[in-house]
This record gives C-alpha cells, sequence and structure tokens, in this order.
C-alpha cells in the first residue's frame, strides 16, 4: 500500500515546490515591524519564493536581509490608491529602485481608468516604467479589477502595454474583491504572451494559485504563500 500512495504524494510536494517560484511574499499592513518584515525575509528564502514584496520604508531592510539569497525585492508604488500625482509615482519609485528594489508594483490612477482616459493612463504608466527601467527593474503595474469593468480592465491593460511594463496585476488586496480567474483570462487575453499577469488579492490556497495559473498567471501576490505551499487555506485577505 505504501507504494500505491507514493505517487499521488510526490506530485503534490513537486506542486507544492513549483508554486513558490511564483509568489511574492507579501507584507504590506501599514503596522508591519522591522521584526515582522525580516520574519518574512525569512520565509522567502526558505521556501524559496520569488520575492518579498513590501512598502517602500522597508526596502533596504528587505535588500540587506535577502542577500544571497536569490530572493528579489519587490516595493509598492502610490499604494493602495493610486491617486497621487504622476511626478509623486515616480519619484517614489526612483527612490525604490535606488533603495534596491529588483521589482515595483505600481497602482494607476483609477479615476483615468473609469474615465476611459487611456492617454492619461499611459502617460501615468510610462513615467514610472522609465524611472524602474533605468535602474534595470522591472514595473508591474495594479489595475485594481474590482473597481472597473471589463471595457476598464482591458483599458488599463492596453494602456500598461503602450507604456512599456512588464506586468500587468488585478488587485492591491486593499480596496474590496480580489483576484479571480475570469480577470486572470481577460488580463492575459489583452497583453498576450509578452507581458506577465500577476493575480492578487484573496489567493490563499493551493487550488486557488493553481486556478490563477492556469487562468494565464505567471505570478501570484499573496501574504499565504506559506498556506499555499503547504496545501493549507490560508486567512489572509491579501
Amino acid at each position: 500500500m505504501s507504494n500505491e500512495a507514493t505517487p499521488s504524494v510526490q506530485p503534490a510536494a513537486a506542486a507544492a515546490r513549483n508554486i513558490a517560484s511564483y509568489i511574492d511574499h507579501t507584507l504590506l499592513k501599514p503596522e508591519a515591524s522591522e521584526a515582522d518584515v525580516l520574519k518574512a525575509c525569512a520565509e522567502a528564502a526558505e521556501y524559496g519564493f520569488k520575492s518579498v514584496c513590501v512598502n517602500p520604508v522597508w526596502v533596504k531592510t528587505v535588500k540587506k536581509a535577502l542577500k544571497g539569497s536569490g530572493v528579489l525585492t519587490c516595493s509598492v508604488v502610490g499604494f493602495p490608491l493610486g491617486a497621487t500625482p504622476t511626478d509623486v509615482k515616480t519619484f517614489e519609485a526612483r527612490g525604490a529602485v535606488l533603495d534596491g528594489a529588483d521589482e515595483v508594483d505600481m497602482v494607476i490612477n483609477i479615476a483615468a481608468a473609469r474615465a476611459d482616459d487611456k492617454g492619461a493612463l499611459t502617460e501615468d504608466i510610462a513615467s514610472v516604467a522609465e524611472a524602474v527601467h533605468a535602474s534595470g527593474a522591472i514595473l508591474k503595474v495594479i489595475i485594481e479589477t474590482s473597481l472597473l469593468s471589463d471595457s476598464q480592465k482591458v483599458l488599463a491593460c492596453e494602456a500598461a502595454v503602450a507604456a512599456g511594463a512588464d506586468f500587468v496585476k488585478t488587485s492591491t488586496g486593499f480596496n474590496g474583491g480580489g483576484a479571480t480567474a475570469e480577470d486572470v483570462a481577460l488580463m492575459r487575453r489583452t497583453v498576450g504572451p509578452e507581458l506577465g499577469v500577476k493575480a492578487s488579492g484573496g489567493v490563499r490556497s493551493l487550488a486557488d494559485a493553481q486556478a490563477m495559473i492556469a487562468a494565464g498567471a505567471t505570478r501570484i501576490g499573496a501574504s499565504s504563500g506559506i498556506a499555499i505551499v503547504k496545501g493549507e487555506q490560508g486567512s489572509s485577505a491579501y
């Protein structure tokens, strides 16, 4: 009987290890302490997550803690509302990459998306992209799907492509709703095979993560990363 059980266990373990490489281990709570951040870094190194994603104030700490681990440092810009002027987002992004961020996740001007103003969206994203790419980092663009219609989601994704972004991302996890397989599939169809698609917000289990990847996601943003790779159910909303 033990020989019969082995094939079912091994693929599950392999699937969990593979999922870990998709995960941005996320800690964006404003009350997070240095101890919390260092714990997240240690977890990311232990489980082999793709990156640790934190607020800009922690980028230097994370970069130092992750040195030699192979785990990337990720920061957010214009987070979580996206309602700061473009020059402020650009300044924030430039500071994040100078502090050591390998990746930057920016929130779009959501009001512009809801107004169908593709030009304003493209300008906003392009300015941040230029600052991020100047330091060799990559840019993910959070479109906040829960606040947009399908046509507005498409518009925002098209703006991200036009502006030279590297990824589009579903959600901040702070404005209601989160990633759905339907939204991920829509975003993948819109951006094509060249850009990454990051599913974030409410991804709490291995099944959730697998569904997002099947729909076209190439990255998963989650604070429940450990639960996901263990095949457990996470409780955090992000």
